[in-house]
């Protein structure tokens, strides 16, 4: 009785794990609310009419860019929250993180709500990150709510891994601009009276090294782990590109995307009609000056709140896979002449019929 005891929680999990990398997750795990906070480049953008949001002022009225990031972890939960009609009390798990050193955005902006958390670090990536964890929380019957919070914040990140902006550095073309903003969602294992979307497989990332040196040209570091998350999904889920509506990539910006697509034309895969990028969304470049477009973990975590999730819950979008794409590198590993690895997290998104 007990080998069979075995063999069915064997076969069990089988069922779960889709093929080399991927799973599909045994209940529906819904984003029951989300809610964006920018700052004012991105309040000046296309997407300007669909943040919940907008700060008049970078440092949303505090005395540093730190403690200004913290504040938007803050608002953007609270938000999520008041939106859901829940309190910080129904949070089983917070799983969060974001770009600086030991993620002191996260700690000190998400102390007050007193909930468990999962401290997570995975650069641009980490929106899809929290969303994968918190989903097998979720689905692992370990949580009833969950809340998955990210953030990045322009002047923050680059004195943590550039120049101080007193510097006035000049920007190559490749570069990007890294989002003010940040993004809740809260995740449950019913839809109640409605949900957003419901999340239904994932692919998280391998790391993915290329060789790539140049920080300023992240979207061309990060492309390779975002082909081969991309690929091995639909390889994962016997998909091809047309299945989904639309495969979103975090910030790889207009150069990255084009060695995206070229990397995965080397393998047969022609996502060049279904592709969107939440970096050539966010800002108009010509008009904003951001070069390649937006990054930072804040950038796939607003785009996604604001606008995609609004496709998908009107029904325009029946089905996406959302990749978030992050560069892992830091001062120190940049100082030593390390290259700059990416990994990219892949999760299927779905209309709630």
């Amino acid at each position: 009785m007990e080998n069979q005891e075995i063999q069915k929680e064997q076969g069990d999990k089988a069922m779960f794990a889709c093929g080399a990398q991927s799973m599909k997750l045994p209940v529906p795990v819904f984003i029951r609310e989300s809610a964006s906070v920018v700052g004012k480049k991105e309040g000046q953008g296309p997407l300007a009419g669909l943040f919940d949001r907008i700060g008049e002022d970078d440092l949303f009225g505090c005395d540093t860019w730190e403690e200004a990031e913290s504040g938007l972890q803050q608002d953007a939960l609270h938000l999520a929250l008041a939106k859901a009609g829940l309190h910080s009390t129904d949070l089983r798990y917070l799983f969060a993180g974001d770009l600086l050193g030991q993620s002191i955005a996260t700690s000190f902006g998400l102390a007050q709500y007193e909930r468990p958390l999962f401290g997570l670090y995975g650069a641009c990536s980490t929106c899809g990150l929290s969303l994968s964890l918190g989903a097998m929380a979720i689905a692992g019957g370990f949580a009833e709510y969950v809340g998955c919070v990210t953030s990045s914040h322009f002047a923050s990140a680059e004195k943590e891994f550039r120049f101080p902006l007193g510097y006035g550095n000049q920007r190559p073309l490749s570069a990007t601009w890294t989002v003010t903003g940040s993004g809740a969602f809260v995740l449950s294992n019913h839809r109640g009276e409605k949900a957003r979307a419901v999340i239904t497989g994932l692919t998280p990332g391998k790391i993915v090294d290329y060789g790539v040196k140049d920080s300023l040209n992240m979207g061309v570091c990060m492309a390779p782990a975002a082909a081969d998350t991309i690929r091995q999904n639909l390889e994962d889920f016997g998909r091809c590109p047309k299945d989904y509506d639309r495969i979103i990539t975090g910030d790889l910006g207009s150069v990255g995307q084009r060695a995206l697509l070229d990397l995965l034309l080397t393998h047969g895969v022609d996502i060049s009609a279904q592709h969107m990028d939440c970096g050539m969304e966010i800002y108009d470049a010509k008009k904003q000056d951001t070069h390649a477009g937006g990054s930072g973990c804040g950038c796939s975590a607003v785009v996604l709140s604001a606008y995609i999730l609004k496709q998908i819950e009107e029904g325009n979008w029946k089905r996406v896979l959302f990749v978030p794409t992050g560069a892992l590198l830091s001062k120190t590993s940049f100082n030593e002449g390390q290259a700059v690895p990416g990994i990219a997290h892949g999760v299927v998104i779905e209309h709630v019929a």
